[in-house]
């Protein structure tokens, strides 16, 4: 099949677009933030530039895509999923005692949309940091920049709502949102019928498996694609737990899930393909402003992937996918160096050989090839 048949998908991991981020953009919020070691969000900002040379103040929305907003245009994908950790509010009612608490201005929201985002997903342990408050505020901004949105919701229901999008000439896709308490999500914060909050999957089972099943099987018609983006797993480490595996493989069988997306590792992880479906375990961060936090430097979680996904929307299966070495540098995602990709490559190759998966460089992309596919 031509790629001009194919549904090619961009996706990459947690975009943080809040505390030390919106401080650099045209509307910076109030930068007062409630963590044991920082109070001012901008104190994000002085340790990366002590890290990497200044960053510009005030900042144009375009700006934190850098380098990957020519990497897109030449890509054209047909649909742009993120996973938005950060809440969009102006709202002070923050969650105490989490620790940690993100949040970015309404007005800076076009920072999203410079990069034509289609999909932001909220099922994450950053989009009820300023409560119920600043969920509402943040369902009500992406609404309003007619950015679809899934994982979190006024309700269960709204939560488990999955985003429809008709692909023209090339049929439909449903992009489900989901996340796991291993991820940081408080339980607390799963939505109920009547609490708001996001679609939190109380395990890894096969009866969970049956639950998300029955949530497809009720929308999905023949011939749609199916996208799970799930926030799961803990921050770091390279390691894919039995437990994650068999989720993922169960979907694949019993859901109908046609394309797993997942995040929550600060760093790229292993890559699978599945009975013809592609499995990303980790995405990595994409966009955060964690420059000069020092401690796991190991992972080198600067580093990141630009995911196109293309799939044969007749068969349901994966027909090819790359993926563009990015680094975040002074708040800004700019090619990744020679030696950088080649890191990348090496761990990609390391990770995905108990995978079935591999990949080869080519002018700076590269290429995955897996048993059954590109070989």
């Amino acid at each position: 099949m031509g790629r001009d048949k194919l549904i090619t998908i961009f996706m990459c991991g947690d975009v943080m677009t809040g505390r030390g981020i919106d401080q650099i953009l045209p509307h910076p919020g109030d930068p007062a933030i409630h963590e044991p070691y920082m109070k001012d969000a901008r104190g994000y900002v002085a340790l990366a530039e002590e890290t990497n040379g200044l960053i510009p103040k005030s900042a144009s929305f375009y700006y934190i895509w850098g380098d990957a907003l020519e990497v897109l245009s030449s890509a054209a994908p047909d649909l742009r999923i993120i996973n938005l950790e950060t809440s969009v509010t102006k709202s002070d009612d923050y969650w105490q005692g989490k620790g940690i608490n993100y949040r970015m201005s309404p007005d800076n929201f076009p920072a999203i949309t410079a990069a034509r985002i289609d999909f932001c997903s909220l099922a994450n342990n950053h989009i009820l940091d300023w409560g119920n408050s600043g969920l509402a505020e943040t369902l009500s901004v992406l609404d309003k920049a007619h950015v679809k949105h899934g994982g979190a919701g006024r309700d269960l229901a709204e939560a488990r709502m999955p985003a429809v999008f008709d692909v023209e000439g090339k049929g439909r896709v449903l992009v489900f949102s989901c996340g796991t308490e291993s991820s940081g999500i408080p339980g607390k914060w799963g939505a109920g019928e009547k609490r708001a909050g996001v679609n939190l999957l109380p395990d890894l089972s096969r009866k969970t498996v049956g639950e998300v099943a029955r949530m497809v099987q009720r929308l999905k018609r023949p011939g749609d694609l199916v996208v799970l983006s799930i926030h799961w797993g803990a921050n770091w480490g390279y390691s894919i737990t039995p437990d994650e595996r068999a989720f993922a493989h169960g979907l694949v069988d019993d859901a109908g899930v046609d394309v797993i997306h997942g995040h929550s590792s600060h760093h790229v992880k292993g890559m699978e393909v599945y009975h013809g479906k592609p499995i990303i375990y980790g995405c990595g961060d994409f966009i955060n402003d964690y420059e000069g936090i020092h401690g796991e430097e190991r992972f080198r979680g600067d580093l990141s992937l630009m995911y196109f996904v293309s799939i044969d929307p007749e068969s349901g299966r994966l027909a090819r996918c790359t993926m563009k070495p990015m680094q975040m540098r002074q708040f800004r995602l700019h090619r990744a160096s020679v030696r950088d990709e080649l890191w990348l490559r090496e761990l990609l190759n390391r990770e995905g050989q108990k995978l079935g998966t591999r990949v080869e460089r080519d002018d700076g992309v590269f290429v995955l090839h897996w048993q059954g596919g590109i070989s």
